[in-house]
């Protein structure tokens, strides 16, 4: 399945979650996606993401390693389900949204946290998810940065020599 398609699932899902433990679950879904589409986009993204997105795949994975694994089917991990990255620059942004989204109900679920072990658990999942945020917002910098490039040698390209 595409990304956007995963990355819309799991904002559905997200906002959806009523509970910790379901919440929880979105949040470790959402990072094994950051995970499984940075592993992709280093293997075979631009050659200008792929340190970023090297770097992203380890933080996506500290944010799964910080949460309990929810106890899932197979078919219902959806970083499994990842087959295709289409648009790399669509991908991000909207990984990036989720990721933002993630943050903001790790907040809320800190908030009310009646144990300590859940509010430093929502505190390291809000780290990793602010970081591998920030990959994905350096990756769409640097693909913003090639299209300008690309633009302005075929604009240099298309002028008469003088």
């Amino acid at each position: 399945m595409d990304a956007v398609r995963l990355i819309l699932a799991s904002r559905r899902a997200l906002a959806g979650s009523g509970g910790k433990a379901e919440i929880l679950t979105e949040v470790w879904q959402a990072q094994a996606l950051a995970q499984a589409m940075g592993s992709r986009l280093a293997v075979s993204g631009p050659p200008e993401l792929r340190g970023e997105a090297l770097g992203l795949t380890e933080l996506a994975g500290r944010g799964c390693g910080v949460l309990d694994a929810p106890d899932l089917d197979p078919s219902d991990l959806r970083a499994a389900q990842l087959t295709a990255l289409e648009d790399a620059r669509g991908a991000l942004i909207d990984l990036g949204g989720l990721l933002g989204e993630v943050g903001i109900a790790l907040v809320a679920l800190a908030s009310a946290a009646d144990d300590q072990g859940t509010y430093w658990q929502c505190m390291e999942a809000i780290d990793a998810a602010d970081e591998s945020r920030d990959r994905v917002l350096e990756m769409l910098r640097k693909l913003a940065a090639r299209e300008e490039r690309e633009e302005r040698e075929e604009r240099e390209g298309a002028l008469p020599e003088r």
